[in-house]
């Protein structure tokens, strides 16, 4: 590891001396930042013979990455201004003033599926497409590929990602990371963590190593965002709540840590999808109810998870208008209708895709009692007897996919009742932030006077309480109590540790017990303290350029962006990183192998910008 380091850094000083400009410190780099409107920054222009002006947007934690982007511009003939952001929340602002060209963007496609991985992203009006771009092609290849099978959809992923990195270069392939999570194996035992490539930290499996008392020793992690979007699983898809949401709401299925989709430690038995791929079949199980906090503790509130609540949360997902600021509704736009199914005869006279086996057969597979009748009321429901919910949902066309969405955290089922309660306060189209209360503001369970804690939680924790330096959780003791999926710790603090070196003094000190993502700069460091576990595989996130194609903003012009696009060398920045990260393509490449790859031709760029600037004279 050590020698591979000292030759990327020697690469890594050959390229500072060649390139136009020396790579900036990160106080430097902070002295020239963008200010003024977005067409200030999105307007700028060559004033000079031979050159083009780049605003450059990232956050600190991709300075590395930013300096060596920005050194390869800069010697194919770009003017290059540095924005840097010290966090998430300042770097969103500044996309959303239009303050860059160019931005270093990060994305991971937590649902393991590639549709996941362009929809919300690229197709028109995707909730997380801020470009913002808008093509046909691109909209009808996007939804054409979510209606195959893998053994089809790979051509036409192909042919999508084609069209957007070379024919438009719409985005730029950087490199695929490394997932990593740290373990103080002094205090907690590592193969009780694990680590999945999709899938955020799963917190009821981890327990001690060291003979700690799991009734009431805290486990102690860490999260670099203290400011959390909301802790209603539909209201935000970042950072700061994922791994939290993720724990907090139990969805009908779960993905594996390779990316299978699973019923094991879901809301669901089983599940099947009828001939037809339209049609997916869930049947639920009675040993789940909904945690509330009562005088600073979780209870169970004898309220049984099911599939009212279902059939509500998966309404409320795909509906954009079902709650302000609704940031996941692209991914549910596909399911047409769900419902309780109550016709026996149903299951029996369906059969499943691709066999001859019926949907009754499917579900109950495994079971411990058949089903014997199947109810559409929570207070009707008695496994043991045979009295089961069956969940049916439709989609719009034959989608697959749809399995994958329904294991994201925004698929996460929430109480229906206290839910439609809280929210009842206020009217969705004269939402005003500085007065509504909506369920899952932060400020809801934040320590003082604006504390009314009105959670209620279908997965294995709530969260209790909020400060600025930590959010704790407790375990729900009515979540499959007598199961291996029974929560092993009771309480759990997600401390608020912004500084990745400081999270990692924390972590060798003992003071955080589980460090998610640990800096490659780090892993060493970790794998030679003998309290300490790395582990790392490669992830579903990726790293890539996109660029501001607001009205008016220079980068709408295809000609600039594919001269920026082939002035990036893939294997000179992989080489920076010390073979923490992989080639990429496009955000598909984790998922779809699709032969293409993204090479460099020296001095492309600056005949693409000679182009360009040719053009504007």
């Amino acid at each position: 590891m050590k020698k591979r380091r000292l030759m990327a850094l020697s690469l890594a000083a050959v390229m500072a001396l060649t390139t136009a400009c020396s790579v900036q410190t990160r106080d430097s780099a902070q002295g020239t930042q963008a200010g003024g409107s977005g067409q200030a920054a999105a307007g700028n222009t060559s004033t000079a013979a031979g050159s083009a002006d780049l605003t450059l947007l990232f956050m600190s934690s991709n300075e590395e990455a930013g300096n060596v982007v920005r050194d390869q511009l800069s010697k194919a003939g770009f003017n290059v201004k540095l924005n840097m952001q010290p966090d998430y929340s300042s770097y969103k602002s500044q996309i959303e003033a239009g303050n860059y060209d160019i931005q270093i963007s990060g994305w991971t496609t937590v649902t393991g599926n590639p549709d996941y991985a362009v929809r919300a992203l690229f197709i028109t009006g995707g909730d997380s497409n801020d470009q913002p771009l808008s093509d046909p092609k691109v909209d009808e290849l996007i939804n054409k590929a979510a209606t195959e099978t893998p053994e089809d959809y790979v051509a036409t992923y192909a042919e999508l990602e084609k069209y957007m990195v070379e024919e438009q270069a719409y985005i730029i392939p950087l490199f695929q990371n490394t997932k990593s999570q740290g373990v103080y194996t002094k205090k907690v035992d590592p193969d009780s963590v694990r680590i999945s490539k999709s899938r955020s930290m799963v917190w009821e499996t981890i327990d001690f190593s060291d003979g700690s008392d799991p009734e009431t020793e805290t486990l102690i992690t860490q999260q670099s965002g203290s400011a959390i979007t909301s802790l209603d699983p539909i209201k935000g898809n970042d950072g700061t709540m994922n791994m939290l949401s993720t724990n907090m709401y139990v969805r009908l299925v779960n993905l594996t840590d390779d990316d299978q989709v699973v019923a094991d430690g879901s809301l669901s038995y089983n599940y099947s999808i009828a001939e037809g791929n339209s049609d997916y079949y869930f049947i639920l199980r009675d040993d789940i109810n909904f945690a509330r906090v009562e005088d600073g503790h979780a209870v169970d509130s004898g309220v049984k998870v099911a599939g009212e609540d279902v059939i509500f949360s998966l309404n409320r997902a795909k509906n954009k208008d079902s709650v302000p600021n609704h940031q996941t509704y692209s991914l549910h736009e596909h399911i047409a209708d769900v419902q309780m199914v109550t016709d026996m005869a149903e299951l029996e006279g369906t059969t499943v895709s691709g066999s001859d086996m019926t949907i009754r057969e499917a579900l109950e597979n495994g079971l411990a009692a058949p089903i014997a009748t199947l109810v559409d009321n929570k207070d009707s429901v008695d496994n043991a007897a045979g009295a089961y919910q069956v969940i049916k949902v439709t989609t719009t066309e034959p989608f697959p996919q749809v399995l994958n969405y329904l294991a994201h955290q925004s698929a996460g089922i929430v109480d229906s009742v206290v839910v439609e309660e809280v929210n009842s306060t206020y009217d969705v189209a004269t939402y005003d932030v500085s007065k509504d209360i909506c369920y899952g503001d932060q400020s809801t369970i934040t320590e003082g006077s604006s504390y009314n804690n009105t959670l209620s939680c279908s997965g294995p924790y709530v969260a209790i309480k909020k400060n600025d330096y930590e959010i704790t959780f407790e375990r729900n003791p009515a979540y499959m109590p007598g199961t291996d999926n029974y929560p092993h710790i009771k309480n759990i603090s997600v401390k608020f540790i912004a500084d990745a070196d400081s999270a990692l003094s924390a972590l060798r000190s003992g003071e955080i017990h589980v460090l998610y993502s640990v800096p490659e700069k780090s892993y060493d460091i970790v794998e030679n303290d003998a309290n300490l576990r790395l582990q790392t595989l490669p992830s579903n996130g990726v790293s890539y350029i996109r660029f501001n194609l607001l009205d008016g903003a220079q980068t709408t012009d295809a000609t600039l962006r594919k001269a920026v696009s082939a002035a990036i060398n893939q294997d000179e920045l992989l080489a920076v990183f010390d073979g923490t990260r992989f080639p990429l393509y496009s955000t598909l490449s984790p998922m779809v192998d699709t032969g293409n790859t993204f090479t460099y031709t020296a001095g492309k760029s600056q005949e693409l910008l000679n182009e360009y600037l040719s053009s504007k004279q």
